[in-house]
């Protein structure tokens, strides 16, 4: 055989999809012979090192799949400048077993206030327990399900969205929805009701969703499936973006 022992080891490795051993055991097994760690300990290194970079790997391929606008923790939201969100609250949710109960959060509050920001920690928190995360805003959503009906492909784009342990509908109630997109929203949120977990933010009290969907009966419907099992978190408070841009102009 022409082969050497290295070259079989690369190809294996490559085949067990071990990128990580590969890329690491030679390396290591040089440290652990200055250190005199015996051959079980040296693999027990190799598969650790393996192991931390898949997950790794999940968790970035997780965050690619959400789709998110941009990438934000919890750990860079200021909390002190929103006395009326409960922090102890969105800590205990960023946990996630809100999600293996399929429950529900709304984050209500003016504009500005950071609700996206809130939603995006706890997506990136999801992401980081290995769940599938999507995100996306409320009138897009509706664009997106009114163009999969009209292609006849409304099932495919539904099972796909039913895919998402957890699903954020960002700016709810910015943009008034025509009966048809409103009926198609709705069933989206009846398609997750106990079966999947939705974050949900809107600049609107609850009393004025109707303003969006155009129906007391409909709105009516959604709220009850919505805030059967959930989280509320008050987020009125004065602008961020307002005060950021005064500090700046000061």
């Amino acid at each position: 055989m022409n082969d050497t022992p290295q070259l079989l080891l690369a190809h294996h490795l490559k085949s067990l999809r071990l990128p990580t051993f590969l890329r690491e055991y030679d390396k290591v097994a040089k440290q652990c012979a200055a250190e005199g760690v015996d051959h079980s300990r040296y693999l027990l290194r190799l598969a650790e090192l393996e192991l931390i970079d898949r997950e790794r790997r999940m968790v970035e391929r997780r965050i690619k799949q959400a789709r998110f606008p941009t990438t934000k923790s919890l750990d860079s939201f200021e909390f002190k400048a929103l006395p009326s969100l409960n922090k102890m609250l969105v800590m205990e949710l960023a946990r996630c077993e809100y999600i293996n109960r399929n429950e529900n959060i709304i984050a209500v509050g003016n504009s500005g206030t950071g609700k996206t920001h809130i939603a995006l920690g706890l997506g990136l928190a999801a992401c980081q327990k290995g769940l599938a995360v999507g995100f996306i805003t409320a009138s897009a959503l509706v664009h997106e399900l009114m163009e999969a009906a009209d292609e006849k492909q409304l099932l495919r784009f539904q099972k796909k969205l039913s895919k998402y342990k957890l699903l954020i509908i960002d700016e709810l109630g910015y943009v008034p929805l025509s009966p048809s997109g409103a009926e198609l929203l709705f069933e989206v949120f009846s398609r997750r009701y106990e079966r999947g977990s939705t974050i949900v933010t809107s600049n609107l009290p609850f009393d004025e969703w109707t303003s969006t969907f155009g129906s007391e009966r409909l709105t009516g419907a959604l709220l009850d499936r919505l805030t059967h099992h959930v989280h509320i978190l008050e987020m009125n408070g004065e602008s961020y973006r307002l005060k950021h841009s005064r500090t700046q102009r000061k």
